[in-house]
């Protein structure tokens, strides 16, 4: 479990091919000295396993169903990623329960530059339907609080802090990110969709006013 607060911008320092998928090499900066392994890393919001750690580099075993479902599939020597050690029973929960568990990607399609820098993006319903207004979202595994939520996208607004210490700054127009919705929304929603009435239809409006509830 991780919370979205980013503890470090790290290196890939290369990209091998494995049996499993992928191995990938990163550096850990500060990150490193606590680090042991089998530890858990999210990165760029995708929950990986440590197998190795020496001088300061994290290597992690990255199988071919990640490489294909998040933009993990695309790392490069040299790309900056987003890290966060798993979150420990006692510390505090800055952002909001994340599990690095990406749902989907998403596409930047619009930035705007003022006090704060708002961010659009395209994303399918599969995503934005488990979003609401002012709820909570990942990118990259940063925890964001949702500015608009609309059938084909949903746009967030990042301050300087966010900007300067995670990748975020970085991102252009149709750039894709890792998205992970709000886990609570994930189980009211199929709560919902597998009829919370046991008849097998759902919840609607209509049943809520036949059980009295309207």
């Amino acid at each position: 479990m991780f919370t979205g607060i980013i503890r470090h911008v790290g290196c890939v320092e290369g990209v091998e091919s494995a049996r499993c998928g992928r191995r990938v090499a990163i550096s850990l900066g500060p990150l490193a000295a606590g680090l042991r392994v089998g530890d858990s890393v999210a990165v760029d919001g995708v929950c990986l396993t440590a197998s190795a750690v020496r001088e300061g580099v994290g290597v992690f075993d990255v199988i071919h169903e990640t490489l294909s479902r998040t933009t993990l599939g695309g790392l490069t020597r040299q790309a900056r990623v987003n890290l966060e050690p798993a979150l420990r029973l006692g510390d505090g929960l800055d952002g909001h329960l994340v599990q690095g568990h990406v749902d989907g990607l998403a596409r930047l399609s619009r930035v705007r530059d003022g006090a704060s820098r708002e961010l659009e993006f395209t994303a399918g319903a599969d995503l934005t339907d488990l979003m609401v207004v002012k709820g909570s979202i990942a990118i990259h595994g940063v925890s964001l609080t949702l500015t608009a939520a609309r059938r084909d996208g949903f746009g967030v607004a990042i301050i300087p802090t966010t900007l300067r210490e995670t990748t975020l700054g970085q991102l252009r127009v149709g750039d894709e990110v890792n998205i992970e919705t709000d886990v609570i929304g994930k189980y009211v929603l199929k709560c919902l969709k597998a009829g919370p009435l046991r008849d097998g239809g759902g919840l609607t409006m209509d049943k809520l006013r036949e059980n009295g509830f309207l």
